[in-house]
Parts: structure tokens; sequence; C-alpha cells
């Protein structure tokens, strides 16, 4: 389980783009951060993947206070980060990135298993170089696969939507749906599409630096589908259909 407490952070600039943030992300269960272009989403899934350091809060993992803790031992601790644009590396093949996340070499069913999960045929992909060749649909997936490989205790997607293509799209929300609740830990997504809204167990409404609502999604989707806020203060908030 994350727990979030009033964690705040600014640009070098002094822009203040998160405010006070409380949250809790709970085990077995699909948790969809949401709201307005700006509004600090991706901001608060690098703080809690530790690529940014916060001004002020805590954040703690199963317990354990990790708010000081970098990328690196925050991944040991298991928290996996999908890139909403993924990074390439030239002369590493497909293979060796995914075996590179699962800590050990893995035959050519495990490897069907977990690229397959993403819409993609690992006898086409395996040998190929994760660099340029590759379009960004094909990059994000392959991307996905590593974080579906390392079975970590918290494992953040920030949209990972972008870049793909619709049929490759449906088998995402089919894998986001069956890891939902087989997972031993948390999921969390960043995302404005409504089918990714319609497999959450919990939203989250993120908007100008604050939490403007949260709660299951049988309580927060009619009201942003409708663009009446749940809260009844909250700004209608950008879904995308």
């Amino acid at each position: 389980m994350l727990q979030i407490e009033g964690l705040s952070w600014h640009t070098p600039a002094g822009e203040q783009i998160l405010d006070h943030i409380d949250l809790c992300v709970p085990d077995g269960k699909l948790t969809v951060v949401t709201g307005p272009n700006g509004g600090g989403k991706t901001t608060l899934a690098k703080l809690i993947a530790g690529l940014e350091k916060p001004d002020s809060g805590k954040i703690y993992l199963d317990g354990e206070d990790i708010t000081d803790l970098n990328v690196t031992e925050r991944a040991r601790r298991g928290i996996g980060y999908a890139f909403q644009q993924p990074v390439r590396f030239k002369g590493l093949t497909v293979r060796d990135l995914v075996e590179l996340a699962a800590g050990s070499g893995l035959n050519e069913a495990a490897l069907c298993d977990l690229l397959g999960r993403v819409g993609l045929c690992a006898r086409d992909y395996i040998d190929r170089e994760v660099d340029g060749s590759l379009s960004g649909g094909e990059i994000k997936r392959i991307e996905i696969a590593t974080v579906l490989a390392r079975h970590t205790r918290l494992s953040v997607f920030d949209e990972p939507e972008a870049g793909i293509d619709l049929w490759s799209f449906a088998g995402l929300i089919d894998t986001f749906r069956d890891l939902r609740g087989k997972v031993d830990g948390a999921l969390l997504i960043i995302s404005h599409q409504e089918r990714i809204l319609s497999i959450a167990d919990e939203i989250v409404v993120v908007a100008e630096g604050k939490i403007r609502e949260q709660g299951t999604r049988e309580r927060i989707l009619p009201s942003l589908l409708s663009g009446a806020p749940a809260c009844g203060r909250c700004p209608k908030e950008e879904v995308r259909i």
C-alpha cells in the first residue's frame, strides 16, 4: 500500500505544482488519477517513483518512509514506473530489456506471455533493438511489459494509452482488468481515457495541484462524464472518449 501525506512540490522557478496532497493507493485495487492537463498528475507520479524530490510531505510504501530514497532505491523496494514517453536503448534488444526487468533469463513461453499481454508477438520483437526503429506505440507497450515482468509492489503507468492504436489499447484494457485484484500490490494509472476510468476501483481527480475529489468509480465517474463535479465545487474535468 502507498500512503502520501501532505506532499507539495514547486518548480525551480517557484511555481507551485502540488499543494499538500494526501492520498492512499490500496493493494489489490486499480486507482486512476485523472484531471485537466497541467493539474499536477504526472508530477505526482514522478514524485512517487523518485524522479523528483518533494518540497514537503511524506511518502510511505508498506509502512516504510521512502521519502528520501532515490529512484533506484525505490525500484528495489518494488516501485515500477512506465514513462509517458519511454526511453530508447540502442544496443539492447527487447529480450535484454524484459529480462533485465525480470531479474533473470526468460524462456520463450514467458516472453510470449508478457509481450502478448501488451499486444505484441514475441517472435517478431524479442531480437529487435529498443531504438528508433520502433514506433511510439511499440516502445510504450514494451515498457509496460517490463513493468509487468518485475512483479512490483506498486506499478505506476503514466498515460499508457499515449501513442497506442485502438486495437492495442483494447488489449491493454484487458491487461489492466486482468491485473486488478491479482497483483500482490497496487496499480496506479494516470489517464484521461474513459475506458480506463471505467475499470478503476478508485478515481482521484487532481486539478490545480490539489485533490479535488476522490472515491469509488461508481461515485466519481458519472459526474466526470456529465461535467457536474461530484463534490459540487470542482471544475469540470477533461475525460477523453
